[in-house]
């Protein structure tokens, strides 16, 4: 059975055998990298997170409360390998996103892990909005590079101290395409589908259509990722009616499978 199949099948045996049915159903978190399932512990050393703060990096530190996988979901773009997501914080509650990012390649080991916060989220409302940000008309998401600037974290509420270890007397942040070829002023941004379970059953979860460009800067020998995302959802909970788009602006640093403990 495929991942995007997930929701729609156990809801189905839940309706005619009733939930305990749905209970006996397998786990819908089975197989993922790393052991991973929803409700499991993760452990990350401070490290990476500390460095990357000294560096000047945007990412926030993980909280305390910051260990428990609350949601997972398989990202389905055009690229070998699968994609998947460990949510420490989904966002549906308005807190920030927080989650771990899992590449696996086409032999199934592990490529690449990212933990990414939410630095802002914004709502597209105009059409020509919302085309610059799927890059339907060859520019906006997908460009070669991309710029944070100073004001704009300030009028995020970041405060001048952290501003000035940001910045330092710059006023923008620079970031380049992680994608294709770095002479092209333009790629199309990937694009597939995200399928978030919230539950081992799979009753509860959302599907969402993904314009998805990462986009990288150097930290002194490290580096720090902008993964900027519009997610224009499709279903929540088997909802189709519950549909919205936003754009999601994620902070992302690496880090490497020995540092991260899942129990």
């Amino acid at each position: 059975m495929s991942w995007n199949d997930a929701c729609k099948y156990v809801r189905g045996v839940a309706a005619k055998h009733g939930i305990d049915a749905a209970k006996e159903a397998r786990r819908e978190d089975e197989g993922l990298p790393m052991g991973a399932r929803i409700g499991s512990l993760i452990t990350m050393q401070k490290a990476p997170f500390i460095r990357a703060e000294c560096n000047g990096s945007l990412v926030m530190m993980p909280d305390d409360g910051d260990t428990l996988i609350r949601a997972i979901s398989r990202v389905n773009l055009d690229l070998s390998g699968s994609l998947y997501r460990y949510y420490l914080h989904t966002g549906d509650d308005d807190s920030p996103e927080k989650y771990l990012q899992v590449l696996q390649d086409a032999s199934g080991a592990i490529a690449e892990i990212l933990y990414c916060t939410q630095l802002t989220r914004i709502v597209p409302e105009s059409a020509e909005e919302q085309d610059a940000f799927m890059g339907l008309s060859g520019s906006g998401l997908g460009d070669k590079s991309y710029t944070l600037w100073r004001t704009q974290l300030a009028e995020l509420g970041v405060d001048e101290a952290e501003l000035g270890i940001i910045f330092g007397e710059r006023d923008r942040i620079d970031y380049r395409r992680d994608a294709g070829d770095p002479a092209l002023d333009f790629i199309a941004p990937y694009a597939g589908i995200e399928t978030r379970v919230d539950d081992a059953g799979g009753l509860h979860g959302l599907e969402q259509q993904l314009y998805f460009m990462p986009y990288v800067r150097d930290l002194n020998g490290s580096l720090e990722y902008l993964l900027i995302t519009t997610a224009i959802v499709k279903s929540r909970d088997g909802d189709a009616s519950r549909r919205a788009i936003h754009v999601d602006f994620m902070i992302g640093i690496p880090l490497e499978p020995e540092r991260i403990l899942i129990q």
